[in-house]
């Protein structure tokens, strides 16, 4: 008889069942509940984040850069 043929057609018709049931559990999926989130924030500044403290900091670094290379040398030529 056609029995290769019907239990091929079976197949096919079992395999897209369980594609349909598959996409209906995945959609199916409880959706996430709705989260608030609340933010607070304080106006604090470090000392050094301030860009005073920084320029006057490379400054310093400069002239004692500059004070250690002059050191170096003898200030009279005899």
């Amino acid at each position: 008889m056609n029995s290769p043929l019907i239990t091929k057609r079976l197949e096919r018709f079992a395999v897209c069942i369980l594609t349909l049931l598959t996409g209906f559990i995945t959609f199916a999926q409880e959706t996430a509940p709705k989260v608030e989130v609340t933010t607070t924030t304080t106006k604090t500044e470090e000392w050094y984040a301030n860009p005073v403290y920084i320029i006057i900091g490379a400054i310093l670094f400069i002239v004692l850069i500059a004070v250690l290379m002059r050191g170096g040398r003898s200030s009279s030529r005899d």
